[in-house]
């Protein structure tokens, strides 16, 4: 494989011999950072593929970081906490971030969520018959995965255009928690709704007219979500 640039940002030294270690011997090329502050300097100044951030940090937490990355960059955010609220993971994926796994965790688990990251970013999760779609001033290329409402071109991370796009490909199709969570992220995720209603919010932010009344995404009330072409489906 092309070698990946991981950015590993912990206060804890441990942390990140282990995460660079494990990283190093699997082929990614590791950058690290032990503040806020020296994160974003990273970012700045070298090509990063993928950040793992911890959260409890000094000068910076990895909160404020996480919504600085956002207003310029799309690079896939895994977020590393001793924290496991659920208010915690939520504000995290609304602010951006790509996935989040509570510490302590095993090696297996988070490389897992790795590749999942990188699949976004690189590697359709399916494979469309038709190259674009086109509803209603939405138009998706999905080979190039540029995104446009009313000609406005709109930038979706890596995991927000894996979901758009399976919607899109499944147009008129009703797609169930489970099967969007298993399609986009993995079976691993089954069980983390929380996903899903986040990260189609940020969808509707950026593509609907008026999120509230979405003409898009439709949710079909207890079970999913689809893309209707025609007849609208229930909303919220």
């Amino acid at each position: 494989m092309d070698k990946k640039n991981v950015l590993i940002v912990d206060d804890d030294p441990a942390i990140l011999k282990l995460l660079s270690m494990n990283l190093k011997a699997r082929g990614y090329d590791i950058f690290t950072a032990t503040d806020g502050e020296e994160s974003l300097e990273a970012v700045q100044k070298n090509f990063i593929d993928l950040i793992i951030l911890d959260l409890m940090m000094p000068k910076i937490d990895g909160v404020e970081v996480c919504r600085r990355v956002r207003e310029w960059s799309d690079v896939p955010i895994i977020i590393l906490s001793a924290r496991g609220d659920e208010n915690d993971k939520v504000k995290c994926l609304e602010l951006g971030a790509d996935d989040y796994l509570t510490k302590p965790f095993g090696i297996a688990e988070l490389m897992a969520r790795i590749k999942t990251a990188f699949r976004h970013r690189g590697d359709p999760s399916v494979n469309p018959a038709q190259s674009t779609f086109s509803y209603e001033g939405l138009e998706i290329n999905f080979a190039k995965r540029k995104v446009s409402v009313s000609g406005r071109e709109v930038t979706l991370t890596p995991t927000e255009f894996a979901l758009l796009q399976h919607l899109a490909v499944n147009s008129d199709k009703v797609l169930t928690h489970n099967m969007l969570l298993q399609s986009v992220w993995g079976n691993e995720y089954s069980s983390e709704k929380e996903y899903l209603r986040v990260f189609v919010g940020r969808l509707r932010r950026k593509l609907e007219p008026d999120a509230k009344n979405p003409k898009y995404i439709q949710t079909i009330p207890g079970v999913g979500y689809q893309i209707s072409t025609s007849t609208p489906a229930p909303v919220e």
